[in-house]
């Protein structure tokens, strides 16, 4: 009877041209912690994608043990308060999948949330999406323990399977948000890849409640167009909001930008890097503007651009303002030779059976095709107070770092920093406040106007 009664709802609901909810209980599903609900969930996903109507999926109060489970169209995805999906320890329980991680295209883990190739999507609601993710991590540390000492810290990433927590991949329309909680992402907590139009609007994201959560970054934007990213509180061990764009010669092979992109309204607790263009520039980035951002003293760095001699890629028309940092130790790092160690992708001789991926990875790129350009940056309102650096630039002598222009910067430090291979930087209306003997040293190879007198000193490299 309690069928039927929930069949003749639903046909009343299409009938009247009305999304119908599809509760996960009347599919099988327990919020009691420890039943597995994959199936019941999915069951209920299909089913409100096949209604005349796609409707809304939701819970009642409980935590839902589950592995991957994959959005459809026209589909809302509903968590409620009180109502928390938790993911399984079982890396059996994430399908294998085409996808892109850390810049290659290669298969890996679904995420536990997964819009795959779908439109008008959502995944809301105030209730809380739990990676359980330390079984995963703390195999990541054994496997890079294991792998480092034979040169092979780069493939680490790569080899170490682990689920991220939201994936949105070659998808369009999709919203998430609405007061979620992300917390113990076993990788990167939302990834947003080869995706359009897509809102990530109203979340927290905690990764740091139970030990150190290797590459759970924030939010990373990857080879993606119309995408807004507001309203986020975030604690992470890795990088906190994150453009990137490809890695190497598959990157430049596949060469899409991360394009059209608003960012604003974010407060970052804990990070390594509070805005962050890269690793991955392969594909280039432009038309990209940050606004309202706040980053605390556990990020060391506040605005954090980062490439290497083999990525390639570029950046224009990047515009960043309105951002306050509280003892952030580093206001402004850009290193176009980031982590020799991590990108040196060498097989050693003695490994026989080498993944197909590896060979991508190792496939060599020319030089001049592997320099990342930036150029036509602005920075404007910028405040830092208890910074230990503020200016920490490096570009290459054939790629120089050309036009950023900054106004309205406000920077208290222990030290002006260094900029190299800066060309046509234009300061107005800055404040440097850091001491006489260490002031911003300027390199010979850059041009730069407009920093205040006795705040810099040209030095040869």
């Amino acid at each position: 009877m309690k069928h039927a009664i929930v069949c003749s709802s639903l046909l009343l609901a299409a009938a009247q041209g009305f999304a119908a909810d599809f509760n996960v209980r009347d599919y099988g599903g327990k919020g009691d912690g420890t039943t597995k609900n994959t199936a019941a969930i999915q069951r209920a996903i299909d089913a409100a994608a096949a209604a005349k109507e796609p409707g809304t999926v939701v819970f009642p109060a409980g935590t839902y043990l589950t592995g991957a489970v994959f959005v459809k169209s026209g589909v809302t995805l509903r968590i409620d308060k009180g109502v928390t999906l938790l993911g399984s320890r079982d890396i059996a329980d994430y399908p294998l999948l085409p996808t892109r991680i850390a810049g290659i295209e290669m298969t890996w883990p679904a995420a536990l949330v997964n819009v795959y190739r779908q439109k008008h999507a959502a995944i809301t609601g105030a209730g809380t999406i739990d990676g359980d993710g330390k079984v995963f991590w703390d195999a990541y540390w054994a496997l890079r323990k294991a792998y480092t000492p034979r040169g092979l810290r780069w493939a680490s990433d790569y080899d170490a399977r682990r689920p991220r927590l939201v994936q949105v991949f070659d998808s369009s329309d999709v919203k998430v948000g609405g007061g979620l909680l992300l917390r113990r992402s076993g990788f990167w907590t939302v990834h947003l890849c080869y995706a359009s139009d897509v809102a990530v609007d109203g979340v927290t994201i905690d990764n740091n409640e139970e030990g150190h959560g290797p590459s759970t970054d924030g939010i990373d934007i990857d080879s993606s167009r119309r995408v807004l990213v507001a309203n986020a509180d975030i604690a992470v061990n890795d990088d906190a909001i994150v453009l990137k764009a490809g890695r190497d010669a598959d990157g430049l092979r596949v060469n899409r930008p991360t394009e059209d992109v608003v960012i604003r309204d974010i407060r970052v607790r804990f990070s390594k890097g509070g805005i962050v263009f890269g690793s991955e520039t392969s594909g280039g980035f432009r038309n990209i503007e940050a606004y309202n951002l706040h980053f605390d003293a556990k990020t060391p760095v506040g605005i954090l651009f980062k490439s290497t001699r083999t990525r390639g890629g570029w950046g224009e028309n990047l515009r960043l303002h309105d951002i306050t940092m509280d003892g952030t130790p580093v206001v402004l790092r850009i290193n176009m030779n980031w982590n020799p160690n991590y990108n040196a992708t060498t097989i050693p001789a003695d490994v026989k059976d080498v993944p197909d991926y590896w060979r991508v990875m190792t496939t060599p790129v020319p030089r001049e095709k592997g320099i990342a350009h930036f150029h036509d940056v602005k920075l404007w309102n910028i405040k830092a107070t208890g910074a230990k650096s503020a200016f920490e630039v490096a570009g290459f002598a054939e790629a120089p770092l050309q036009r950023f222009t900054f106004d309205g910067i406000d920077i208290e430090a222990q030290s002006g920093g260094y900029l190299r291979d800066a060309r046509d930087w234009r300061f107005t209306n800055t404040t440097l406040r850091v001491p006489s003997a260490a002031p911003v040293a300027v390199g010979e190879d850059s041009s730069v106007t407009g920093l205040p007198s006795g705040t810099f000193v040209v030095r040869p490299l």
